[in-house]
């Protein structure tokens, strides 16, 4: 489906700037922004996802950690 948006000039600027470092489109970017935000909508899906991230997690912690040493500047 087409649609027709009234935007900024500078905003659609740095999108394509935006898009074009991301190595795509314009459209591109909107299209994903708007199926972003509809899955958004189904928390079912959403608690889905997270589940599968937790479940492929593979990081250990060797903590705990002082303050000190997670503030440690390098």
């Amino acid at each position: 489906m087409n649609i027709t948006l009234s935007v900024n000039e500078q905003v659609v600027a740095e999108a394509r700037r935006i898009a074009a470092l991301r190595g795509t489109s314009l459209n591109q970017l909107v299209r994903d922004y708007l199926h972003r935000l509809t899955q958004r909508e189904n928390p079912e899906q959403t608690l889905v996802e997270l589940q599968a991230l937790w479940d492929e997690e593979t990081y250990s912690s060797t903590g705990p950690w002082t303050r000190d040493e997670l503030h440690e500047r390098t």
